[in-house]
């Protein structure tokens, strides 16, 4: 993660969060309970090119709006996932932190509430 290098920590320091890396697609994936929260999309010398990250559709549109290195989803829906790219304009830290805290927040939610408790470690 040359561009944001605390990212790949700042990740896994969510609960329950995982980094798997799906070779299909050149991805390294953080996922919560299964589900992808964020990716890091990969070039064929394995650096990291990009980011992906799930967001509300108002505030991709306002990221969008803003920040020329930002870009609907690669790859994913564009109305629900968001692209940072290492070769645009920089988004900011905290934007990217943002980000990041957003789509953890909007996955883990969409989680059953079993695997929401078993993330947590409470009972359900």
């Amino acid at each position: 993660m040359m561009r944001y290098p605390w990212f790949d920590e700042y990740c896994l320091k969510k609960p329950g969060a995982q980094k798997d890396f799906k070779a299909e697609w050149n991805w390294i994936r953080y996922l919560a309970g299964g589900k992808m929260f964020a990716a890091a999309g990969c070039d064929e010398q394995g650096n990291v090119i990009f980011l992906t990250l799930k967001c509300e559709p108002e505030f991709g549109d306002y990221l969008r709006r803003t920040f020329s290195g930002i870009t609907a989803g690669y790859y994913m829906n564009k109305v629900h996932w968001n692209t940072v790219w290492f070769d645009k304009e920089e988004a900011p830290d905290e934007v990217v932190r943002e980000m990041a805290d957003r789509s953890y927040r909007l996955v883990f939610a969409s989680l059953s509430k079993k695997a929401q408790a078993a993330i947590l470690g409470v009972d359900s």
